[in-house]
């Protein structure tokens, strides 16, 4: 991972302070996992969507950041679970951005 990478994902006081981690990176790659806690369970007793699709971010922002440009999610797509591993393969880099539906 770029130093522009790790300074994002250093800086990233929201994922850290949820317990992500890092578990793989490399040039327009990352995997990270967060294992949900009682304090992210919702209303049905499971972990609450929107953490996943944090570490769906937070992973992106790892993986797209590798290549050095500041980019930003367009969107994204995950599923849900007690622990969760984003992982992130760029498929295109373009002026926009780039994209992905694989999201794990």
């Amino acid at each position: 991972m770029t130093l522009a990478a790790e300074a994002m994902f250093a800086a990233d006081e929201a994922s850290r302070g949820l317990g992500v981690e890092l578990l793989e990176h490399g040039e327009g790659t990352a995997a990270l996992r967060m294992t949900a806690t009682p304090a992210m369970v919702n209303g049905h007793g499971i972990a609450h969507g929107g953490y996943s699709l944090l570490l769906a971010g937070s992973a992106f922002t790892c993986a797209c950041n590798s290549h050095g440009p500041v980019t930003v999610a367009a969107g994204a797509d995950t599923t849900f679970g007690d622990e969760v591993i984003a992982e992130f393969r760029g498929r295109s880099r373009s002026i926009r951005g780039a994209t992905s539906k694989e999201w794990g």
